[in-house]
């Protein structure tokens, strides 16, 4: 009799429980580990592409200054980006002008040098395997042949009037 009882309590106290996977997870979630939430980084809160938490790291080995604010490498991220994806738009467009399908140096070259900010922007940089631009002195161009000169000549041109045509029109009606 005494052992039916003993395990007739052992049945009440120690009954297995089914436990929803919400409960597991909220046991689980304190200090001794378990479901985790994912790292957001912030180059992916910005929506950037351009990692921000390296670049605030070279602004702090760098020594640019005591203390770097946590918005100074957001902003640098996103003004680099900008820029590498504006020559990297203009050198694509360089590429096609001259019917490739992959960037090379020329192509960056020509694109920095082409547009009047960023050739500004880069006027010390030198650009491996670049090239020049092409740019030829009028006169070191050769002289009009005498056929070319005459075909220019008997061509019509467009007689231009000193004078305005209102004047002229208001001259004849007096």
């Amino acid at each position: 009799l005494s052992a039916l009882r003993s395990s007739a309590t052992a049945a009440k106290h120690h009954t297995p429980t089914i436990l929803v996977a919400e409960e597991v997870a909220s046991k689980m979630a304190g200090r001794k580990g378990g479901d985790r939430k994912k790292a957001v980084t912030r180059s992916v809160k910005a929506g950037l592409q351009f990692p921000v938490g390296r670049i605030g790291r070279y602004l702090k080995k760098g020594r640019y200054a005591q203390r770097v604010g946590s918005g100074a490498p957001v902003y640098l991220a996103a003004v680099l980006e900008y820029l590498a994806a504006e020559v990297l738009e203009l050198a694509g467009n360089a590429a096609k002008d001259n019917k490739k399908t992959r960037i090379i140096p020329r192509h960056l070259l020509l694109a920095v040098r082409n547009d009047q900010e960023l050739g500004k922007l880069l006027a010390g940089v030198t650009i491996a395997h670049g090239g020049v631009i092409p740019n030829i002195n009028a006169v070191l161009l050769p002289k009009k042949s005498p056929a070319a000169a005459e075909k220019e000549a008997k061509s019509p041109k467009k007689k231009t009037s000193t004078k305005s045509p209102k004047k002229k029109t208001a001259a004849t009606k007096e």
